[in-house]
């Protein structure tokens, strides 16, 4: 969707950075790179059924890095005149004359660019004004609060919409622009239980297109339930067993997948996956893929932070690894190839399984739910992992009572090796689409 406004901001965008890569070379350097981008958005918070806050917010700026030869110099400005661009590019350039050369720096193998720009339906602006945003998030708040006598307070609920415009350049030829939007609702609320203990939870949704996210009354009865189902939580005694996690909460084991197998962290040697290509990490059901092209994807981009084109890939299949997250510099450094991962993974996925939520705490049977972690204590070197829990105390494949103030402790690699079944529940929250990952066996540590 592009308007006519739109299409001005657009072509005055890709005028900039011809201007900045201009600058660059009259100023003496051999390569560069700018982007440009702007956005605009709206938030507003409404708590206990009035109005907390209303921002608007526009943004801009613009980065050039310049390479003279293999020494590298970077600036930025929110200043868009001739003036400010000449001197950002001065700026860069001193800095490149005072850096030492670096023999893995410089632009992406032309090679590698993205030729052709697919429309991936990523912008869809949301007409709308402060007044109709307070009435979403009141009606959202208003549904938890008045779902059950039990809650007692409330964080608010908030609604965000913004959208913006960003245009990528280098001295290699390559121009790439692309305008996205983004949209969301959340709410959260405290209850208490008959001995006058709190429990806090939340839900929220996030999606390109504001017609996309689910009403403001189911998200706030979402909240609303998460929240009563944590009343009158017990301790556990320290123990270990399986431990099934949610759906939202298991998204991070994904996270901390992709961290290891970060370019960054590969040459820097600080990850638990060091030269680990193409051995088997996870358990033979296990896929888990990235989908840059995905239509409206939250993670979606035709190419990376670089220009190189990105691509629907596997990086495990079988449960074998078969591919890294690496930008240019990762790339040389590890003696491979940009993977089109300047930037990070895009919608990266753990492909679901076929059993719902109900089947996977019925092949638990006895165990640990965990729906809400605390803290964060992952080692990326070794990949031990302690980190704070709440949720639910499971037997016979039943939930039988919340629990509170436990640690769940183990090591990712033998996590991601003991993942026993993986549910059909995807939940797709930003960048990561994950469903619930039973793990066989890990330690719990409470009372």
């Amino acid at each position: 969707m592009t308007s006519t406004v739109s299409q001005h901001r657009h072509d005055v965008l890709q005028d900039l950075v011809a201007q900045i890569l201009d600058e660059a070379k009259r100023q003496g350097a051999s390569q560069a790179e700018a982007s440009v981008s702007e956005g605009k958005g709206l938030s507003v918070t409404v708590r206990l059924g009035e109005v907390e806050t209303i921002e608007y917010h526009r943004d801009k700026g613009l980065g050039v890095t310049v390479y003279f030869g293999q020494a590298k110099g970077h600036a930025s400005t929110s200043d868009f005149s001739e003036q400010a661009i000449r001197e950002t590019v001065r700026a860069a350039a001193t800095i490149a004359r005072h850096t030492a050369a670096d023999p893995f720096s410089g632009l992406a193998d032309p090679a590698l660019l993205a030729r052709d720009i697919p429309d991936l339906d990523l912008y869809h602006p949301w007409d709308i004004d402060s007044d109709a945003a307070v009435e979403l998030a009141k009606r959202c708040e208003e549904t938890a609060r008045s779902a059950d006598p039990r809650i007692c307070n409330s964080e608010g609920a908030t609604l965000g919409t913004g959208e913006g415009l960003s245009v990528y350049a280098n001295s290699h030829g390559f121009l790439g622009a692309y305008q996205s939007s983004r949209h969301s609702l959340s709410c959260s609320v405290l209850a208490q239980d008959s001995h006058g203990n709190m429990q806090r939870d939340y839900w929220y949704d996030v999606s390109r297109k504001a017609g996309n996210l689910p009403s403001p009354e189911s998200i706030g009865r979402i909240a609303a339930e998460r929240t009563l189902r944590r009343l009158d939580a017990r301790k556990l005694s320290t123990r270990k067993a399986p431990v099934l996690f949610e759906n939202q909460v298991a998204s991070s084991l994904l996270s901390h997948f992709a961290s290891a197998i970060s370019g960054s962290n590969l040459y820097r040697r600080t990850s638990f996956l060091i030269d680990a290509l193409g051995q088997r990490i996870f358990s033979p059901e296990i896929r888990i893929y990235e989908e840059p092209y995905r239509k409206m994807g939250l993670g979606s981009a035709p190419f990376d932070g670089e220009g190189v084109a990105t691509h629907n890939r596997d990086l495990v299949s079988r449960g074998e690894l078969q591919g890294y997250l690496l930008d240019s510099y990762s790339a040389r450094k590890l003696g491979m190839t940009s993977t089109g991962n300047a930037g990070g993974a895009h919608n990266l996925t753990l492909e679901p399984g076929q059993q719902d939520l109900a089947a996977l705490l019925r092949t638990m049977n006895t165990g640990l739910f965990v729906t809400e972690l605390i803290g964060f204590g992952v080692n990326n070197v070794t990949g031990d992992y302690s980190r704070g829990a709440a949720g639910f105390w499971v037997e016979n494949g039943e939930i039988q009572f919340p629990v509170e103030e436990i640690t769940i402790a183990g090591n990712l690699k033998e996590m991601y090796g003991q993942i026993a079944a993986v549910g059909s529940d995807m939940l797709i929250h930003g960048n990561t689409g994950c469903p619930s990952i039973l793990i066989e066996n890990m330690t719990i540590a409470g009372a």
